[in-house]
């Protein structure tokens, strides 16, 4: 009985680069790569944070410290330093023009013959208490007029602070933007390093894949099954079938 064997070979154009590829796949898949083939170090592209910048850490550290311009004595670091020779000097003129205002009260009491009277040591006293409530009251003013502007300093002090701050701190996260984008792409880098001999293959396999059937003809091989050796006692039956056969068209038997 005849068998036939259809085998199906590659175009023998291709069949180098085919056994090539097919060689380099198996042992990058078992492991025994060859020496162009690093394996894959998962290690090589892990993901990285950028560290804070140097400015986000100084704006943080300034902002640990404003807490100092808002408590009841931030004023205090403000206050003029020539503050108190300001109230002296006002101070002082004050009573200077005072003892001038006295000196004259004193001469018309002379001059009228009251001096020294009842009438003219209340109009004294009560002068004096004026001056006195107007003293305070100058006095008064002139603190609460370096208090103010100390106020306003310290707080604008605080905004502009918290305004360097913010801006130190955006400053910071942009450059702290830039070193992760660096990060990053050095990790796509890394990794694209450790599988470059798959992509490679992958690459390679698809060119291989796109290639046309036709490039793979088709050789039928046909064989035909070898008949078994005649023992002597068939060679006899049939030999005897065969005489006999002739002798009966013959009429030998009839």
């Amino acid at each position: 009985m005849a068998t036939t064997t259809t085998i199906t070979k590659p175009a023998p154009i291709i069949e180098g680069s085919l056994t090539a590829f097919l060689s380099s796949l198996d042992k990058l898949g078992k492991g025994a790569v060859p020496s162009t083939f690093k394996g894959i170090d998962t290690t090589a592209y892990d993901p990285k944070v950028a560290a804070q910048d140097q400015l986000q850490i100084d704006a943080a550290k300034a902002a640990a410290d404003l807490g100092t311009l808002v408590g009841p004595d931030a004023y205090k670091a403000f206050m003029s330093p020539y503050q108190q020779e300001v109230i002296d000097t006002t101070l002082a003129e004050f009573d200077r023009q005072q003892a001038i205002t006295d000196t004259a009260l004193r001469d018309r009491a002379i001059s009228a013959g009251a001096f020294g009277g009842a009438r003219e040591g209340v109009m004294a006293a009560e002068a004096a208490r004026g001056a006195a409530a107007n003293r305070a009251n100058l006095q008064a003013q002139l603190l609460a007029q370096g208090f103010q502007q100390a106020q306003q300093a310290a707080a604008n002090d605080l905004a502009a602070r918290q305004g360097l701050g913010g801006y130190q701190t955006q400053l910071g996260q942009q450059q702290q933007a830039f070193e992760q984008a660096k990060l990053d792409a050095a990790q796509i880098a890394a990794k694209e390093e450790q599988f470059q001999p798959f992509t490679q293959l992958g690459l390679i396999g698809q060119q291989l894949a796109q290639i046309q059937p036709g490039a793979f003809p088709t050789q039928t091989v046909g064989t035909a099954a070898v008949a078994p050796a005649a023992s002597p006692m068939s060679q006899f039956l049939g030999g005897a079938a065969g005489i006999g056969g002739i002798a009966g068209k013959l009429g030998l038997f009839s």
